[in-house]
């Protein structure tokens, strides 16, 4: 059975993100909350929701608190899991409110151009088996996300909510491009880090 990211009802992403957003309560909301929250809808909109802070440039700790969770969904993609699930240490991570609100505020624009744009097409992208490719696909984006390097948690992250947008949207296009960006920040990070170690060994002398 293929993951659960169809976009079944009539409500547009932006304004699910900010229903989301409406129902948070107090200073604090774990990761096992917001899951519960989605519903129907949960393995495209977790994701999207994981990725977004991601995308912020030079933003630190929240991307880390994040891409093992989105890595943990992921592998639910790839393996074709109906119901996304968080073990309860992962469940238990937290975001502020007040936080998930600003972030409701900055994406939504964005979000909204996008669904402006995006329509069902090359719906073969979005479903079983190819599904399970694109699965594979977030697997290394997330894992780059984790990379404690500056900067490089944005480009992933913009890859995987284009992604988890086509997913929702059935929009083969979206999740085209997002694996084609994703997939060439990784290969740029692979020829960074073998070029790097050469000029190590030269220097070295080895």
């Amino acid at each position: 059975m293929t993951a659960t990211v169809t976009a079944s009802d009539d409500l547009a992403i932006s304004d699910r993100l900010d229903q989301l957003v409406a129902r948070a309560g107090g200073e604090k909301v774990t990761l096992g909350w917001i899951l519960e929250q989605l519903h129907e809808r949960a393995f495209g909109l977790f994701l999207l929701i994981l990725a977004l802070p991601c995308c912020i440039p030079f933003l630190y700790g929240v991307p880390q608190i994040v891409a093992l969770p989105l890595m943990f969904i992921s592998v639910q993609v790839l393996i074709g899991r109906r119901v996304p699930w968080l073990p309860r240490k992962l469940a238990a991570r937290d975001v502020s409110a007040e936080g998930l609100r600003g972030l409701s505020q900055r994406a939504g624009p964005w979000l909204r151009r996008i669904e402006a744009v995006s329509r069902p097409r090359l719906g073969v992208l979005t479903r079983a088996p190819l599904d399970r490719l694109v699965g594979a696909a977030l697997v290394l984006f997330s894992a780059s996300i984790l990379v404690p390097l500056p900067g490089t948690n944005t480009v992933p992250g913009f890859a995987v909510v284009l992604v988890a947008m086509g997913l929702l949207q059935r929009d083969g296009i979206l999740v085209l491009i997002g694996a084609l960006i994703g997939t060439a920040w990784i290969g740029t990070l692979l020829v960074a880090g073998a070029t790097l170690a050469s000029l190590i060994k030269t220097w070295l002398g080895l």
